[in-house]
């Protein structure tokens, strides 16, 4: 049983190890990549469409509804980013069904990666929408005694989404695995189905904090646009 696939070790190409981690991210990758190109290439616009293209909607139309729903504008500029993580998260975790695919996602290295994409996208739609000098006020509010504790929330909540994540599909990967051993048939395939359902919720919840503190980040413009006033 191992506990990350940071352990498993396929090779070794100059001074680079290759893991069961960078093996299976790129599996993922390559499976979303060439995905994609099956479902967009004959794009219509007309009333007939394929069954493929109506899910691709579907799924673009849910992931807008939730971004507009928690950031309360226009979902446009984050479905991209948003959508592209919510997917590779989702992907990795309903692929631990399949028997010998080590989920990325159960990787520290993979998880936290992903929240670092998460600290830099929020400063980056931040800046856009608010300009470099408002953005970096908002460190100073409500007042200029906050900035370091503001600073240190920045960091503690990307360590929070990559300790998450890492922690509940470890998790279950490893009850599943000592189920299998213990009772070789029911539990394991009740577990399968109970893991599968947490790996679409962490997804989920992953891409909706994300969504949460990149609104935060361009809240206050939005304020000062409704308001006609700017923030105090």
């Amino acid at each position: 049983m191992t506990i990350t696939p940071d352990t498993i070790i396929w090779g070794q190409v100059g001074p680079f190890t290759i893991n069961a981690t960078i093996g299976f991210t790129w599996v993922v990758m390559v499976l979303m990549t060439v995905g994609s190109w099956l479902v967009t290439r004959n794009l219509s616009t007309g009333r007939e469409i394929s069954w493929w293209q109506s899910l691709l909607e579907q799924v673009v139309e849910i992931i807008e509804s939730q971004i507009r729903e928690v950031a309360e504008e226009d979902p446009s500029p984050y479905v991209a980013f948003i959508g592209t993580v919510f997917l590779f998260i989702l992907v990795s975790n309903v692929l631990m069904i399949v028997p010998g695919f080590q989920s990325p996602t159960a990787s520290l290295s993979t998880t936290a990666a992903l929240a670092i994409c998460v600290f830099v996208a929020v400063p980056a739609f931040g800046i856009a929408r608010r300009g470099l000098v408002e953005y970096l006020k908002s460190y100073l509010k409500p007042s200029v005694i906050m900035l370091p504790f503001n600073i240190i929330g920045e960091f503690s909540r990307t360590l929070a989404l990559a300790v998450r994540l890492y922690g509940n599909v470890m998790s279950g990967g490893m009850i599943v695995a000592i189920l299998v051993t213990i009772v070789p048939l029911l539990f394991p395939v009740v577990m399968q189905a109970l893991g599968l359902i947490t790996g679409v919720i962490q997804a989920y919840i992953f891409a909706i904090l994300a969504t949460i503190y990149i609104a935060s980040a361009t809240r206050a413009r939005r304020e000062t646009e409704q308001t006609g006033r700017p923030n105090p």
